[in-house]
C-alpha cells in the first residue's frame, strides 16, 4: 500500500469518481468494472496514467507508485485467474463462519464428498504400494 494519505479534499474528489467503490483516507477501493476495463486498455498498448486519466482520475492525487501497483496486481490476478480474479471477494468472505444448523440434505451432501475423497485417497494409496512392489521385484 502506498504512504500516501488522501486529504479530505481528495476523497470528496476521488469519491465522486464513478470507478470508485470506496475511498479512506490511507486508501482507495475500485469498482470491478473499472477492472475490467483497465484490463482491456493495457492489453490495447496503454499506459496505466493513461488509463486512469481517461477514466478521469487525477494522476497526481492517487500517485505513480499507487497506479504502477494495482496494475501490477491487477495484471497478475487477470492472468492467473482470468476476469474472475479481479473481482473484489472480500464482501464475501469477510466476518464469522456462520453457526446455524446444517439440514439433514446439506450434511448428507457433506459426508459424500468426505466418503468420496476418502476413497479417492485409499484408492491412490493402493497404486503407490503396487508400484512400490514393482520396483523392488
Amino acid at each position: 500500500m502506498s504512504k500516501k494519505t488522501f486529504t479530505e479534499k481528495e476523497i470528496k474528489k476521488l469519491s465522486a469518481n464513478k470507478y470508485v467503490k470506496s475511498v479512506s483516507s490511507k486508501g482507495i477501493t475500485y469498482t470491478d468494472d473499472f477492472k475490467r476495463l483497465f484490463i482491456a486498455e493495457k492489453e490495447t498498448g496503454k499506459l496505466a496514467r493513461e488509463i486512469f486519466e481517461e477514466c478521469g482520475f487525477d494522476a497526481e492525487i492517487l500517485g505513480t507508485e499507487r497506479i504502477r501497483s494495482a496494475s501490477k496486481r491487477w495484471k497478475k490476478a487477470y492472468m492467473e485467474n482470468g476476469v474472475a480474479g479481479l473481482r473484489d471477494t472480500r464482501s464475501g468472505n469477510s466476518g464469522r463462519p456462520r453457526d446455524r444448523e446444517l439440514t439433514l440434505e446439506e450434511k448428507n451432501a457433506c459426508l459424500e464428498a468426505q466418503i468420496n475423497l476418502l476413497k479417492a485417497e485409499n484408492e491412490l494409496l493402493k497404486k503407490i504400494r503396487f508400484a512400490e512392489r514393482r520396483m523392488k521385484k
